[in-house]
Order: structure tokens, then C-alpha cells, then sequence
């Protein structure tokens, strides 16, 4: 069950902190609820349960390591996962944060995993592992820039994620102020002359990890105190004693002390910090004094440390960039004892640019997946990183003057949403577009919405609100300014009061009346057509439509005399039944369909209805001769009005709301028949368009139906056209809704390009996505617009709409968003699109509205 994060990661967070203020420390893989005390530590760790939504814990056989370390999550599903961690002190505020991993052959496959681990949206490093029974720490120091911690694990296809523990420790504000030139990523931190354990909590408050390094060589000897150490000159650092009681030195007083290392990349930049105490007692005719060289260059000195006094010299700004390090430690002419030291630090600058989620929007989506219980895949930042954006949500990212991203798009329609509508979208105060349609939200349309004052496109069809649509709604949607829709119109009272200018009430009522009459007969009818259909055996076309006889169909068509189309079915003729056109689609000899998929044609358009699918109007089956009625489209197909053939070029507002009609059609095969409907042939062709060009998918012979709503694919052999097929179908066999969201991005690249799905690139044939990767190769994505709209349009719209279809066809099914989401995207270019136009025919007197229609 999902629980509100901000309220239980705090709860949690202040059980786990009684003595321990400013902790966080996660055991991966527990049992959800427990919490227990380190025996060896005191540190107090809690199930990371609460933290995640997905994984599988695994225990490690072995009890030679720390407790944290004989469990672990792992994450075989998804490509991204991440833990979500909200502590008391926030956004700016110094963490150190740390990852444990310990594999331990816990899946007894013993393949040592890789896998990248990111901090927020930034990559933090790649997890490597020498060996199966050795662990691994990533420790980084950061300055939070959001309420909100993410730690993801990402799979790059080289073994499974996991994670043994997570703990964060708040430090002091005033520590490592080299933070301001970035994270601080720990490369070792070195206790010399200790040959103890590793020194952490409770020696050190801030939980730090100091290996020993005691004196291993007979050049050099380790040295000992009992007494205090006090801070010093390095009030900031907060050493612990155990760390700063020991030391090492040469025992030769000419010998120095040498300490190198190499970069792991070849772009690392180091912070030193190095610590130093005289811990000796020094006679009246001793001196210890030396200087600090780095590569043979003087770092710092002539330096004396104080009795017993911690002294840290530290970089003021990154060391440059070299292939070897050399820190060496002599001692001065004046000097009567060689050098000596503490303590060491080596951290490498990390620096993590992306820019998060507003924490507002944050918070508000964080209630939205608890309230409503969403099983989806929101893990991590909302927006960021763009790889990884949460599905159903698009953000703001070009505002370079924000300090962090805004959710401008939220699509939840079909996400089986119950109950009133949640308060915290109220909290999305830039939300331009938000889709809440075809779920069970019930109660009333809260006036919060209004509020909304960005908000552009806001759809509530297929839901059970009841009272009135807002008034503000209302007048935004008049004057234009918004795209609303909704179930119902105002003669049901859902637009608040009637208008009093109509003076016929008893005339409306009756008309009222004579409307639900009408309404529930039909209703009654078509419940006892279904009923009747049941109980028959569906052998052939027996579904009663209208059927006609062959000599019918040569009368319709005078004998068939107009070929207004062709395909591997077969041709298709013009035909009037009365006084209403329609085509006639007849199944040819020598089809290479044939019967299966005339019937799969058939059927499907007797069992689906959408203004954007083509209407079955009648068929025919006597004999050999097997026929399809459907609509006439007065304008052809798509195909044809995107070409130089073309004698009417279409304008881009045209062209979006052609996609966007398409895309309902497809939208409604996907998610809104039960089981869903892949149709397999999405392209240019297979599009229609009327007289008023409102386009309606066509061409459904090669449609199939999932056999169970929860089935996730279909194996069957490949069908489709070339340019517009699935190259994962194509080579997997697997047949999901994402191959036919990759056909239409193919469409939708074709209506913006003017160029077809295999186009000419120097003298070789390319596909049409790597043509227009080369086109926006400079970043200016007019190159890969249809030269004919001669820069009409909005430049923001094209971007949108390219970005929409390149999404649609990334090479993994998993990274393309599905056909709700292409819908809404599309509306959102229409609507930025409309807001030009309107802009340009300023000279206008009035607001001119927006046609509700042609975009519902």
C-alpha cells in the first residue's frame, strides 16, 4: 500500500533519530516495519520498505560481515529504480550520503554485476565489484537542492541492481565549504598510525568512515596519545579524537613522508584535506616543522603543528588535473624531528548540474500517486533526468532562469482514479495540460481548477462528477482561453444557470423530455441487440448490420465503375446508397489477405464505434463475393495532401489536428475497447480524411485483439509496411500497443517533414527518424520542417510535436509513451499552435472561440 511520503519518510525519519538527530539509515532487504539498533555501532536502521516501491530482498549466507551487509534489494525489473527520501532538514542543507553494496553471490549465479547509481537526476558512478565477498561504499558530501533525496540505480544490461544500505548524515553548515564548487566525492579517508577498525559513529557524530593506516614499512613509526585533542584551528572539521590520536612519522630524520595516488579518470579533480596534531611531548630543544610539496611544487608551509591542537590545511580550490599525485612532507632546515600526520581526505569534485523537480510539484504528485494508489512506475524525480521523465508527466525545461523544472503536462486518464478529485493538484500551479479522463472520479468539479490560471487543456469526459462545472471554467473555455471538456452539456444543468434570453422553457423541457425518451429506448435496444448477439453462433458475418446482395453492390457502385483506392485486399469503389456516398471495398481473387482478414475487417468495425474509425455501413457475402461498406471520405487519404502531387498544401494547425484526430482513433483501439486492439498497419495511407478533413483511421485487416486485458503482448508473425513497422516487433515477434505507437511516430514525422518514411540522404536511402536527427544536428528544428508551410507556424509547437515523435520511435518499446499520452501531446501543440493564430488575427473584434469539437 502507497503511503503520503512527505508525512511517513518524516515520521520514520524522527523514530529512527531519538539519539540520533540528523541520521537516516536505511537496511536494504528487512522485512517491512522493523527496525533495529547496530550492536556494534548504536546506529538505529530501518526497513527500506516505505522508501521504494518496487525490488526483492535477498538475504547473504555468510555472518562474517555487518548486519546491514547480509541482506540487499534487487531490482530485476525496470530500468530505473530509486529510493525517495525526504528528511527533517532539506533543501540546503549539507548531507553526507552513502551507498552500501555487498553481493555475495546472493543469487547464486556468481557474475559480478555493473550498474550506474545516480544521485537525483545526476549520474553519481558506476558500481563495480572485484570480488563476490568484498563490499563496496560510495560516499558523497552534497548540499541538497530540493526537500527531496534520490538515490536510483539504473540498468545498463551487465547484471542485475541491487543495494545493501543507504545512511545520511546531516553535517554542519560551515563544514567542507568547498562545497561551493560542487559535491564532494569521497575518494579515501586514512587514519594514520591506527591499526585498529575503521573509526565511525559514535567516535565520529557525523558517522564518517576513517580506515587505518598504521605504520607498515620499517622507514616509518606510529605514535600514540591518551589526551584530548582539541579542535583548534579547524573548529569546522570536527575530528574525532580516536582519529587524531595517532600518527605517523618517519623514524629517520632526513627521510620524508610520501603519499601518491592515481585518479581513477583522467578528469578527476581533487580536494586534500590534511590533518596534523603534535601528540609527541617535544623537549625544550625540539622542533618539528615542515613543508608540504605537491608534485614538487610548495603546497603550504613552513608548518608547526600545535600540542595537541588540530591543525587542517586543506585545497582552496580544485588541484589541477595530472595523470600521478605526489604529496610529499619534508622537514625544514630548522627542524630537529622529521614531519608528522594525522589524517588524511581525498575527495574528487563531482559536480551535479541537472536542475530537479520544484519541491511544490513534488509534493503535489507525490499525493496524487498516495491518494489515488497508482501502481505505475513513478519512481525518482518527476522530470528529470529526461531519460527517465514519469510517464504521463512533461515538464518545463526551458526556462533557464528557474532553479529547478516545472510539471506543465499530467496525464492520468485510464489510470483507474476513485474518489473526489485530489487537492494536491491545486499544488501544480503550472500545469498547462491535465487529462483526468475515463476513470471514476466522482463528486463535484472543484472550483480549485479554476485557479489553475496556466492551465490550457483540461479534460474530464468518462467520469461521474455531478453539480456544475465551475463558472470560471465555463468563461475560460468562451473566451477560448482553455480547452474543456467534459460528459454532458448545459440543457443538463452542468453549466450552471439556464441563459435568460431563452424564452421557450416549456418548449426546452419537452425537448428534454423527448431526448432521455429517445435516449433510454435506444439504450434498451441496443442492450437487447447485444443480449440476442450472445446467444448467437458468430459462423462468418451473421452480426445483423446490413447485408447486401452482390447485384446490390453493382448498383451501388455502377458497376463499379469509379477505383477510388487499391490495397492488398483489394480495390475500393466509389458508390452512392441513395442520396449518401460510400465506398465499397471488394475482396480481389488474387488477394494476399483473403478471407481472415475480411473478416477481421468486418468484425471490427461491427464492434467498434469512434468518430475517428471509419463507419461500417453495410457488407456483403454471397458466394466468392465478399464486400466492405463503409463512409466515403471525400478527401482521400493522408498520403496524398503531403506531397508535391498535392495541389493544396495543408497549413500546420490542419496537420496537427489531422494527427490528433488519428491518434484518438488509435487511442480508443488501445484503451478504450476491452481486451485492446493493436491494428498493426498504421500509416499514411491507412488515414482518411472527410470533407471538413477530420481524419479517421482506416484499414483494419490486420488488427488483433489482445486475448486477455492483462496480457502484455502477443506473439504472431510479422505484418506491417515497411518504414512505418516496428523494428522490435519486426525482430521479436512480440506484438504490443507500443508497435503501433511506433508506426504512428512515423506518421506524425512524415506530416511534419513532408518527407516520406524512407527518404534520400546523400545518395542512400535512410529512415525517416535518422533523416530528421541530422536535420536538428545544429539544433535548429525548422531544417526539418515541410519547406512548403514556408515558416508558418509556431516554432514551440513544432518542437513539441518533433520531440512527441522522436519519442514514439526510441528503439525500446519501454521509452515511448503511450497513445493517451501522444493525445494530450498533441492537443498541446494544437493549442500553442491556436494561440499564434489568434495572436496574428489580432485585428479581430472579439475573442474568436475554440473549436470544442475538432479537439475533443
Amino acid at each position: 500500500m502507497l503511503v503520503l511520503l512527505g508525512l511517513l519518510l518524516t515520521s520514520l525519519m524522527v523514530h529512527a533519530q531519538d539519539d540520533q538527530s540528523g541520521h537516516i539509515s536505511i537496511d536494504c532487504g528487512i522485512t517491512k516495519g522493523l527496525t533495529y539498533t547496530d550492536n556494534t555501532t548504536g546506529i538505529q536502521y530501518v526497513s527500506d520498505a516505505d522508501f521504494i516501491d518496487s525490488g526483492e530482498i535477498h538475504n547473504i549466507s555468510s555472518v562474517n560481515f555487518d548486519t546491514q551487509l547480509t541482506t540487499l534489494t534487487s531490482f530485476p525489473n525496470n530500468t530505473r529504480n530509486c529510493y525517495t527520501i525526504k528528511p527533517k532538514n532539506g533543501k540546503g542543507n549539507k548531507y553526507l550520503i552513502r551507498a552500501n553494496f555487498m553481493y555475495g553471490n546472493y543469487d547464486f549465479l556468481n557474475r559480478l554485476p555493473e550498474f550506474d547509481v545516480f544521485l537525483g537526476p545526476d549520474y553519481w558512478d558506476t558500481m563495480k565489484f572485484n570480488s563476490s565477498s568484498q563490499s563496496r561504499t560510495m560516499e558523497i558530501i552534497h548540499v541538497l537542492s530540493s526537500d527531496y533525496i534520490h538515490v536510483c540505480l539504473v540498468n545498463r544490461g551487465r547484471g542485475t541492481p541491487f543495494i545493501s544500505a543507504i545512511e545520511l548524515r546531516q553535517l554542519a553548515g560551515d563544514m567542507y565549504k568547498e562545497t561551493n564548487f560542487g559535491s564532494l566525492y569521497a575518494a579515501t579517508r586514512e587514519n594514520f598510525g591506527s591499526n585498529s577498525s575503521t573509526v565511525r559513529y559514535k567516535a565520529d557524530n557525523y558517522d564518517r568512515l576513517w580506515g587505518s593506516s598504521p605504520a607498515t614499512t620499517p622507514d616509518y613509526t606510529s605514535i600514540k596519545t591518551v589526551n584530548n585533542i582539541s579542535d583548534g584551528l579547524s573548529p569546522n572539521v570536527s575530528l574525532p579524537l580516536d582519529v587524531m590520536n595517532s600518527a605517523v612519522t618517519p623514524r629517520n630524520l632526513n627521510v620524508s613522508f610520501d603519499i601518491e595516488w592515481e585518479p581513477f579518470n583522467t578528469t578527476d579533480k581533487f580536494f586534500i584535506y590534511m590533518h596534523f596534531a603534535e601528540i609527541a611531548s617535544l623537549k625544550s630543544n625540539q622542533t618539528r616543522e615542515f613543508n608540504i610539496y605537491l608534485n614538487g611544487k610548495l603546497w603550504y608551509g613552513p608548518l608547526s603543528p600545535l600540542n595537541h591542537t588540530t591543525t587542517t590545511i586543506s585545497s582552496s580550490v580544485p588541484e589541477p588535473i595530472t595523470p600521478k599525485y605526489t604529496v610529499t612532507i619534508n622537514k625544514t632546515k630548522n627542524s630537529t624531528l622529521p614531519p608528522i600526520i594525522n589524517a588524511l581526505e581525498l575527495y574528487v569534485l563531482k559536480e551535479l548540474p541537472q536542475r530537479q523537480t520544484h519541491d511544490q510539484d513534488v509534493d503535489a504528485i507525490w499525493s496524487i500517486k498516495s491518494v489515488y494508489r497508482l501502481t505505475r512506475n513513478w519512481q525518482g524525480d518527476p522530470c528529470a533526468p529526461r531519460e527517465f521523465v514519469w510517464d504521463g508527466v512533461r515538464c518545463n525545461y526551458d526556462e533557464i532562469d528557474m532553479d529547478s523544472h516545472r510539471i506543465v503536462f499530467l496525464n492520468l486518464s485510464t489510470s483507474g482514479l476513485k474518489g473526489e478529485i485530489d487537492p494536491g493538484i491545486a499544488h501544480l500551479t503550472m500545469i498547462e495540460t491535465l487529462d483526468l479522463s475515463n476513470n471514476s472520479l466522482t463528486g463535484s468539479v472543484p472550483d480549485f481548477l479554476s485557479g489553475l490560471k496556466f492551465l490550457k487543456v483540461l479534460n474530464l469526459k468518462g467520469n461521474n462528477f455531478t453539480g456544475r462545472i465551475p463558472k470560471e471554467l465555463l468563461e475560460k473555455s468562451k473566451k477560448g482561453s482553455l480547452l474543456l471538456s467534459f460528459d454532458g452539456d448545459c440543457g443538463t444543468n452542468r453549466c450552471g444557470k439556464k441563459d435568460k434570453k431563452i424564452i421557450v422553457p416549456v418548449i426546452a423541457t419537452v425537448a428534454s423530455i423527448f431526448v432521455i425518451i429517445t435516449a433510454l429506448t435506444i439504450v434498451w435496444i441496443v442492450k437487447k441487440q447485444k443480449a440476442h448477439d450472445k446467444r448467437k453462433t458468430r459462423t462468418g458475418l451473421e452480426i445483423k448490420k446490413q447485408k447486401f446482395t452482390y447485384s446490390e453492390i453493382k448498383s451501388i457502385t455502377d458497376n463499379f465503375k469509379i477505383v477510388i483506392g487499391k490495397g492488398g485486399f483489394g480495390e475500393v469503389y466509389k458508390g452512392c446508397i441513395g442520396d449518401v456516398e460510400v465506398a465499397v471495398k471488394m475482396l480481389s481473387k488474387s488477394s494476399l489477405q483473403g478471407d481472415k482478414e475480411f473478416q477481421a475487417e468486418a468484425y471490427l468495425l461491427l464492434s467498434v464505434h469512434h468518430k475517428n474509425l471509419t463507419s461500417l455501413v453495410g457488407y456483403c457475402v454471397q458466394g466468392k463475393h465478399k464486400g466492405i461498406i463503409y463512409e466515403y471520405m471525400a478527401n482521400g487519404n493522408l498520403q496524398s495532401h503531403l506531397f508535391d502531387t498535392s495541389s493544396r498544401v495543408l497549413n500546420w494547425e490542419e496537420r496537427l489536428q489531422i494527427a490528433c484526430d488519428s491518434a484518438r482513433g488509435l487511442e480508443y483501439l488501445h484503451h478504450g475497447c476491452k481486451p485492446p486492439i493493436v491494428h498493426r498497419d498504421v500509416k499514411c495511407n491507412n488515414i482518411l480524411l472527410n470533407e471538413r478533413f477530420q481524419a479517421k483511421l482506416a484499414d483494419f485487416g490486420l488488427c488483433r485483439a489482445f486475448p486477455t486485458e492483462a496480457a502484455t503482448h502477443i506473439s504472431t508473425e510479422v505484418a506491417g509496411t515497411p518504414g512505418y513497422l516496428d523494428p522490435e516487433y519486426y525482430l521479436s515477434y512480440r506484438l504490443t500497443e507500443k508497435s503501433d505507437v511506433y508506426s504512428f511516430g512515423v506518421v506524425l514525422l512524415v506530416i511534419i517533414t513532408g518527407q516520406p518514411a524512407i527518404t534520400r540522404y546523400e545518395n542512400d536511402n535512410i529512415h525517416i527518424s535518422r533523416w530528421v536527427k541530422v536535420q536538428l544536428a545544429d539544433g535548429d528544428v525548422k531544417n526539418a520542417v515541410d519547406p512548403r508551410l514556408q515558416g508558418d507556424f509556431d516554432s514551440d509547437s513544432v518542437l513539441r510535436a518533433v520531440e512527441l515523435a522522436m519519442a514514439c520511435v526510441a528503439d525500446l518499446p519501454n521509452g515511448r509513451p503511450t497513445m493517451n499520452e501522444v493525445v494530450m501531446g498533441l492537443i498541446d501543440c494544437l493549442v500553442a499552435e491556436r494561440a499564434r493564430q489568434e495572436i496574428k488575427l489580432d485585428s479581430l473584434t472579439g475573442i474568436e472561440s475554440v473549436d470544442m469539437e475538432t479537439v475533443d
